[in-house]
């Protein structure tokens, strides 16, 4: 069996404390906001990747062509064993689909939905019992580091998905230089949404069916379990619109009629038309991409794109 570890320097009780605090302090901004990491309980695990197989949502499938198109040679340029972590692994598939080709001697799959990711990890060490498994649940936003199960040779880490997006550019640059401190002689496997046309972006973050709508609309059954509160799901509407002076995609949640939130010994009147600041997802051009990079610590960029220059799947190394 795999072994799956929830990496916390603190208790249950006082992470769970830290949590109330964070969205306590996002519902009483003046603009009120919450981390996207909410998104992520099990219902909304759930459906994020019924998201990634609609029409509209191009982002998976166009990541998944270029890695089965260029995958070999990939694979050249990383090169073979190693320790590969999947940041945000879901349900570790995108990562599967490289073991063929990297044989990593370890797989480290790392999710902030800790029973999505346990259930996922037991059903690939099935089909790869050849490859040592350590599952750990760790939230990107908060204080983290690796245990000591996490092997330190020629680290790869393997961020799909363009989730790079949904920190603030200054935040990324953070994040990735945290782990280019944390893979000397390894590197870096990444997705980037590149920019591109609007109508394309919004439906993407709006799509037919109201999947998305219905994503958005879980962080409040979240938010009531962790804090306490009593949001009426019915009383608010799923909002998304591309931003194109910050170049991202901005998704929130829109109170249909004006309404009083409760938790604990705290309130907050919401005005109808008022919003819930839910994510942001960046979009790139490949040369900002590029240099972002750079200026985090990694070098010898190279890069594949789809034949539409949708999307772009970088390797850069930590020397």
């Amino acid at each position: 069996m795999p072994n799956l570890q929830v990496s916390s320097p603190t208790s249950e009780q006082t992470r769970h404390r830290v949590i109330q605090l964070e969205l306590e302090a996002g519902l009483l901004a003046d603009k009120a906001y919450t981390s996207p990491k909410y998104f992520y309980d099990t219902v909304g695990s759930v459906l994020f990747e019924a998201i990634c197989v609609l029409p509209e949502y191009y982002p998976t499938r166009t990541e998944a062509s270029i890695l089965t198109k260029h995958l070999s040679e990939m694979a050249h340029v990383i090169g073979s064993g190693g320790t590969l972590i999947d940041l945000g692994a879901g349900n570790c598939a995108k990562a599967a689909h490289l073991f063929p080709m990297l044989h990593p001697d370890q797989y480290v799959p790392i999710d902030i939905s800790v029973n999505h990711l346990s259930d996922a990890v037991q059903r690939l060490q099935q089909r790869f019992p050849h490859i040592e498994m350590t599952a750990l649940g760790i939230d990107f936003s908060q204080d983290w580091c690796l245990p000591d199960e996490v092997r330190s040779e020629k680290r790869i880490f393997f961020y799909p998905g363009s989730s790079i997006g949904n920190f603030e550019p200054d935040i990324a640059r953070n994040f990735l230089k945290k782990l280019r401190s944390s893979c000397d002689g390894g590197g870096i496997l990444i997705g980037i949404d590149l920019i591109k046309d609007q109508a394309i972006l919004n439906a993407a973050y709006d799509d037919e069916l109201g999947v998305t709508a219905a994503f958005n609309l879980n962080v409040l059954r979240h938010i009531n379990r962790q804090l306490g509160s009593d949001f009426d799901i019915r009383e608010w509407k799923h909002f998304a619109m591309f931003n194109a002076e910050r170049s991202r995609v901005e998704m929130h949640l829109e109170a249909i009629t004006e309404t009083t939130v409760h938790w604990q010994h705290e309130h907050r009147r919401f005005m109808r038309g008022e919003r819930i600041h839910t994510e942001n997802s960046y979009k790139y051009t490949l040369p900002a991409f590029l240099a972002l990079l750079e200026s985090a610590g990694f070098n010898n960029a190279r890069s594949w794109t789809d034949k539409d220059n949708w999307f772009a799947v970088v390797y850069a190394h930590a020397n």
